[in-house]
């Protein structure tokens, strides 16, 4: 049964490729993926489907979006971005021990057991911001209007919350290194 499956398969194969050689002289490995593309299609062949979805190679890829920087509306100005602490000794505190200690990116205030994500600016500038901030901790969301200054040449940051549960006066941070 297998020796007469065997030539049934090739006779199959045969059949299926016309049996009829339709290689040009160049299509061979010989010529470089540069001199078949530049080659012109037989006439009566169809063109390559163009898929819309796909980039032209000859546009550029966009850019990556830039990071938010001071001023823009978008971001927490960048001479008041790194790490604070009410009391300097937080500064160099294990992580976790640090209690007082505010973390201040882009975007976000990371404090000991909460984070606020920006929101929306109200005004700002190389050195204020007056924004609102989306905050989560210990299974809560609020949200928060919150002014943040830097004073004596950008070691001090003033911070004033403003709306329901705010602290009732400014809180002064001292930069930590590094």
């Amino acid at each position: 049964m297998t020796r007469l499956m065997l030539p049934a398969g090739l006779l199959l194969l045969a059949a299926c490729s016309g049996g009829e050689d339709k290689s040009q002289p160049e299509d061979s490995a010989a010529i470089s993926p540069l001199q078949k593309a530049e080659r012109q299609s037989p006439p009566g062949t169809p063109e390559p489907a163009v898929d819309a979805d796909l980039p032209d190679a000859a546009e550029e890829t966009p850019a990556k979006p830039e990071t938010p920087t001071a001023g823009d509306g978008k971001a927490i100005p960048s001479a008041i971005r790194g790490r604070w602490a009410l009391k300097v000794a937080d500064c160099t505190a294990k992580k976790g021990t640090d209690l007082t200690a505010l973390t201040i990116d882009a975007t976000n205030l990371r404090f000991y057991e909460s984070h606020g994500e920006l929101a929306r600016v109200a005004s700002s500038d190389a050195n204020r911001i007056v924004a609102d901030y989306k905050f989560s901790g210990e299974g809560v969301e609020w949200d928060r209007r919150m002014q943040l200054d830097l004073a004596d040449g950008g070691k001090t940051l003033i911070r004033r919350d403003s709306g329901e549960g705010a602290a009732a006066g400014p809180m002064r941070y001292t930069r930590c290194a590094g």
